[in-house]
């Protein structure tokens, strides 16, 4: 039962060595895909035995797929690891000693993960530690095809396990606004097209779990910028996310009340340039967000 690990990076010196030691444990093979490292991201990891691919990034979701693609056909399990997480011994324990006794109709495993925001772990607000299938058996799952919040699905039963997964990110603050700002544009990307169909996926394509149901189907109908503080309310009043001190109350305020305005307000610039400007759906990305979105034009609204 071998396992690869498959992570993407981009000037990920801070985090690598501490992520690819703590899947040594169990890890067969470590396989990089850079995009572009301007720092020794990719000296660290192969002076640690890891493999690097470069291939140039367009989303998560496309970068990681094509990692899948360039494993050869004898892989056994693929985790698939930010750089900056951290498998937990517990975890790493977990997954040496259950994958060699797991029946053959399980291609799958779900995986907890706590985010931690400078330097304290997020234990409030009713959302951490998050159940995310990052472990599967080659051949048998993939990334959705998404812009923003994509998940790997499989085809198959899927089991959990309990060992947590840690997103430590050593950055500063203002990496990770910038980052959000970033995923800001994405999430609109995926906005937009749930109302305007341009990127030709069925609804198919789009697993129905309940978070991504509330998400596309409730919080999305409620007002631009009220829902936002109507979220940030849930979280860190009624679910007590103010339990989790000084730090969580920036992690709240910043993650689950600034980014979604930050999406909101994004939403409504690009519908704006649209009504102004009488532009298509895609056309106001690329102006406005500065996306390039590749469809047929068959299928542009």
């Amino acid at each position: 039962m071998t396992v690869t690990v498959v992570i993407l990076t981009l000037d990920e010196a801070r985090h690598i060595e501490r992520a690819l030691r703590s899947v040594a444990p169990f890890a067969d093979r470590c396989v990089l895909v850079d995009s572009g490292s301007t720092d020794d991201t990719v000296a660290r990891a192969r002076a640690m035995g890891a493999e690097v691919l470069t291939h140039s990034f367009v989303n998560q979701a496309r970068q990681f797929n094509w990692a899948l693609d360039q494993l050869p056909e004898s892989t056994g399990w693929v985790l698939r690891l930010d750089a900056d997480e951290v498998v937990s011994e517990a975890l790493a324990t977990e997954i040496a000693a259950r994958l060699p006794d797991l029946p053959d109709h399980v291609v799958g495993l779900t995986v907890p993960r706590r985010i931690v925001f400078l330097g304290r772990p997020i234990r409030y607000g009713g959302l951490f530690p998050v159940h995310i299938l990052r472990l599967f058996r080659h051949g048998r799952g993939r990334s959705e095809d998404r812009w923003m919040d994509e998940h790997i699905t499989v085809d198959g039963g899927v089991a959990a396990l309990r060992g947590e997964l840690l997103d430590d990110n050593l950055k500063p603050l203002g990496w990770w606004i910038e980052k959000h700002n970033n995923y800001a544009s994405r999430e609109v990307v995926e906005i937009l097209d749930v109302q305007h169909g341009y990127l030709g996926r069925e609804i198919g394509d789009r697993p129905d779990g309940l978070k991504r149901w509330l998400k596309e189907r409730v919080y999305a109908r409620l007002p631009g910028g009220f829902r936002a503080f109507a979220y940030f309310f849930y979280r860190y009043v009624l679910r007590l996310g103010f339990l989790d001190g000084k730090e969580g109350t920036a992690f709240h305020v910043l993650q689950g009340f600034w980014y979604r305005y930050l999406v909101d307000m994004k939403l409504h610039e690009v519908k704006a340039y649209m009504s102004v400007h009488d532009a298509d759906v895609v056309d106001a990305i690329r102006d406005v967000l500065g996306i390039k979105i590749h469809v047929d034009a068959t299928d542009r609204d």
